[in-house]
């Protein structure tokens, strides 16, 4: 994928949903990050931000458009990797990992090690069905029905959607899509009250 044609545009709107739950000045994970509309997002929230991806114009794109926030804000680390044929390149836990638009089932153990006692994670990404209606369609690309709640494991779930998306301007034939938004065993990161 190109800088262009991943990571641009606003922050999903479950992401959005989901924002709250990552502690004020909690480090960020966001994997398969692209041009980084999600890492852009927090760290204009003030947020510590590493933005993995394999893309290196991406993430150069996303550097530059760091650089552009107004300031104060968190520090960007951006990481050139390819997490599907290497070791996982990091060894912090993070606060909040957030994915979307990206599968890669071998990733889920190390994701679910990667992130802090209390974390969140937040994901979306297509579901069986899509391959009727357009890209992707390689069933290695789509999670099939509750996948993304056996993947999460040992996470607590605080809220999961699987379902067809209606047409919409971002989206024009709609889309087959699971979200899922989960946290780590361990102290909360910030109050779930607050939904």
């Amino acid at each position: 994928m190109t800088a262009q044609s991943h990571g641009w545009g606003a922050i999903a709107p479950w992401v959005a949903r989901w924002a709250h739950l990552v502690p004020s000045n909690g480090h960020v994970l966001d994997v398969a990050s692209g041009a980084g509309r999600h890492s852009l997002y927090f760290a204009a929230q003030g947020h510590p931000v590493t933005a993995v991806d394999r893309d290196a114009d991406a993430l150069i794109s996303l550097q530059a458009r760091h650089a552009a926030l107004p300031q104060p804000a968190g520090r960007l680390q951006t990481l050139c990797a390819d997490i599907e044929n290497a070791p996982w390149p990091l060894s912090e836990t993070f606060d909040a990992i957030v994915m979307t638009n990206y599968l890669w089932r071998p990733l889920w153990p190390a994701l679910r090690s990667a992130l802090a006692p209390g974390g969140v994670l937040v994901m979306e990404t297509f579901a069986l069905g899509q391959e009727t209606i357009g890209k992707p369609s390689r069933p290695a690309f789509l999670l099939a029905p509750g996948e993304a709640l056996q993947l999460a494991g040992d996470l607590r779930v605080v809220a999961y959607e699987d379902g067809f998306e209606p047409p919409s301007e971002a989206n024009p034939t709609g889309r087959y899509v699971q979200r899922l938004t989960a946290t780590s065993p361990g102290t909360p990161s910030s109050p779930l009250g607050r939904m």
